[in-house]
């Protein structure tokens, strides 16, 4: 199974100049947990819920603060023919829950640890290796933060 048999379509904003305000109202109206931004045609940044909760953990004011301010523009993505399980050990190794699918820098979707559950919940018991060896690499990247101190 590849990334572009579950991706779906990506959330995608015109403007890093919107508020922060707006990016929640935004991820809550359309259910989803990021939103990618995209300038001139090309992805520049993505903001995901995690991001807006560090703003407003630092103090950020959701009134003027703006998405550019809190998204992260250094984008690890994948391409749609990438197997499955690597997204899913790549999304656990690099503790993100959102990957944008981009081919020939072109935004085609985006993956999200909602979607590689579903496939894993869906999965008959012979196939749950995959499973067990991301549970596993999560468990210890987890542990890793907490004893490091690292909880963002």
């Amino acid at each position: 199974m590849q990334v572009r048999d579950v991706m779906t379509q990506a959330t995608i904003t015109e403007t890093a100049s919107d508020t922060l305000r707006a990016a929640a109202e935004r991820m809550w109206r359309q259910q989803t947990g990021s939103l990618l931004i995209s300038e001139r045609g090309r992805l520049s940044g993505i903001i995901t819920e995690r991001d807006l909760l560090r703003a407003v953990a630092l103090g950020a004011d959701l009134e003027t603060s703006t998405v550019d301010e809190a998204m992260t523009t250094e984008v690890y993505t994948v391409p749609p023919d990438m197997p499955l399980h690597e997204a899913a050990r790549e999304m656990a190794a690099r503790w993100i829950r959102h990957l944008p699918v981009v081919q020939d820098g072109e935004l085609l979707g985006v993956i999200s640890m909602r979607d590689i559950t579903g496939i894993f919940a869906a999965l008959s018991p012979s196939d749950v290796t995959v499973e067990h060896e991301f549970d596993q690499l999560v468990r210890e990247r987890r542990l890793a933060r907490i004893e490091h101190g690292d909880l963002d």
